[in-house]
């Protein structure tokens, strides 16, 4: 019976760290823009020399 309460303190332990390194990455804003880097292969951005004139 004291392994299980030893595993389930452990378990809150780790998921409590990865709910704080959640909340801390989102402050930091880690997860503002999903879509714009995926998106930003497809767009040429770079003019060749016949474009520019």
């Amino acid at each position: 019976m004291s392994v299980i309460i030893i595993l389930i303190a452990i378990s809150m332990l780790i998921s409590g760290s990865f709910l704080i390194s959640f909340f801390w990455n989102v402050r930091n804003g880690q997860y503002d823009d999903l879509d714009s880097p995926a998106n930003r292969i497809l767009f040429d951005q770079h003019k060749t020399k016949n474009e520019s004139k």
